[in-house]
């Protein structure tokens, strides 16, 4: 199949699958692309001095709220280097059953207080709510999402957020020479470091992919054109965007 656009490669600005089980392989296959994988944002942990400015202590908190296993990562890697012993009494609030699991990295599992959400924010919520005698602590990023703090202060429970790591514009300079016909892009981080790492880029005849509204509205600010987004109805995936687009752009 050779399409009239010249599309021949692809650079989706995340890590690169484990596995060639995954959707872009698939795509790759079917149309004989070059789909090439990078970071163009990688996450950094904050350091203790940095920490201390915050006047946390984190011995006043009777228990924690665990978003992601990074949150996990960094909470412990924190307590560490600021030498605070997390006492066995502390309670454990994970967003699902698979960042509770995670918690056996740092903790005798079985007996420790952990409790779990389906899937969502909300879903811990619920149990939250009926816990809410507790003093909360939510390690996060600099770019935490509002819905976050918005649903614990309209439950009124008592918590702190703390800003344990944050994402940082990857180095990207090797790419300077690299042309790509479509850049796929998941976040309005990876578009920053985009325009970071080249302030002169042009767009030209480079195919721009967004993934989420949040990118579409950065790509947009940015100046920069939009040639595929998802997700969008009977499209949920970026790849079967592309694939879409691909097709209907075939000779």
């Amino acid at each position: 199949i050779t399409a009239k656009m010249n599309i021949n490669s692809i650079l989706v600005s995340q890590p690169k699958p484990k596995s060639d089980k995954n959707p872009f392989h698939g795509l790759a296959n079917k149309y004989s692309l070059k789909v090439d994988f990078r970071p163009f944002i990688h996450v950094e942990g904050i350091d203790p001095k940095d920490f201390r400015q915050q006047r946390i202590d984190m011995s006043s908190y009777s228990a924690v709220i665990f978003t992601s296993r990074m949150a996990i990562d960094h909470y412990f890697r924190i307590a560490k280097q600021t030498r605070f012993t997390v006492p066995d009494h502390m309670k454990y609030f994970c967003v699902s059953e698979a960042v509770a699991y995670y918690l056996q990295n740092y903790v005798v599992y079985r007996k420790r207080k952990i409790f779990h959400g389906k899937q969502t924010f909300k879903d811990l919520m619920e149990i939250i709510v009926k816990h809410n005698t507790e003093r909360y602590l939510v390690p996060c990023s600099d770019i935490q999402r509002k819905n976050i703090p918005d649903q614990l202060e309209e439950n009124n429970i008592k918590f702190k957020n703390t800003t344990l790591y944050k994402t940082v514009c990857s180095d990207l300079s090797d790419l300077e020479e690299v042309k790509y016909d479509v850049l796929v892009f998941y976040s309005p981080s990876g578009i920053q470091s985009l325009l970071k790492n080249f302030p002169k880029f042009r767009q030209n005849g480079t195919k721009i992919a967004a993934f989420g509204q949040t990118t579409v509205q950065a790509a947009e600010k940015a100046g920069l054109r939009i040639d595929i987004k998802a997700p969008l109805p009977g499209v949920p995936s970026m790849t079967m965007a592309i694939d879409k687009y691909l097709k209907s752009n075939l000779k």
